[in-house]
């Protein structure tokens, strides 16, 4: 879409799916884990509908996942009404940006955040103490844990906004940094350092 044109239904449309093929890209390398062992756990309970309730699983994370890509669509369509957004799909404001950077990086120092990164950093731990039998439960899992991951990365994801929503390195690196945390040995200390790191650059980038 022209970048000072108003949005159309289709417009939306494809920011929608862009972000959700974005999403599930950037989020399937650190479910697999989780997916593989529950269906393995599948497996050894027996039983014919081990590649369906595997299906389930995936498909309630992903339904999260799908619904964060709608609301960022939308605060995508906010920012470009009030043309606060550039062509390369970065906000053209560096107060914006700094309260962006600052924001996320508080959030990788509140409780929250470390209580939805256990959740992540252990599939076995997960899935022991969140089991649901049947078709019902698999999907049920599968968006709960979607909801830990969710609750875990959503403020990552507002940095594109000031690096880009379509610059590519920067999705690259923003999926490594949450792979590192979800599987590093230090994942919880990275978090933090993230965490202060993009602070101390939303305070400079605020400045400007």
């Amino acid at each position: 879409m022209a970048n000072n044109a108003p949005w159309g239904a289709r417009d939306f449309f494809f920011t929608f799916a862009m972000w959700s093929v974005m999403m599930v890209g950037m989020m399937t390398a650190s479910a697999a884990p989780v997916l593989l062992l529950f269906t393995n756990m599948q497996a050894n309970r027996g039983g014919g509908s081990m590649a369906a309730n595997g299906v389930l699983f995936g498909l309630g994370y992903l339904v999260v996942w799908i619904g964060f890509s709608g609301a960022a669509a939308l605060a995508q369509w906010g920012l470009h009404q009030s043309a606060w957004l550039s062509p390369k799909m970065a906000v053209t404001s560096a107060r914006l940006a700094g309260v962006i950077l600052i924001a996320a990086g508080g959030y990788q120092l509140t409780p929250a955040k470390g209580a939805c990164l256990t959740q992540c950093q252990s599939p076995l731990g997960f899935l022991l103490g969140n089991w649901r039998d049947g078709a019902r439960g698999a999907l049920q899992m599968g968006i709960r844990h979607g909801a830990y991951c969710l609750g875990c990365c959503w403020a990552l994801m507002l940095v594109l906004f000031v690096v880009g929503v379509m610059n590519l390195a920067w999705v690259a690196a923003l999926t490594a940094f949450i792979l590192i945390e979800k599987f590093g040995r230090a994942g919880a200390r990275v978090a933090r350092v993230g965490g202060a790191a993009m602070i101390l650059f939303g305070v400079i980038v605020a400045l400007k």
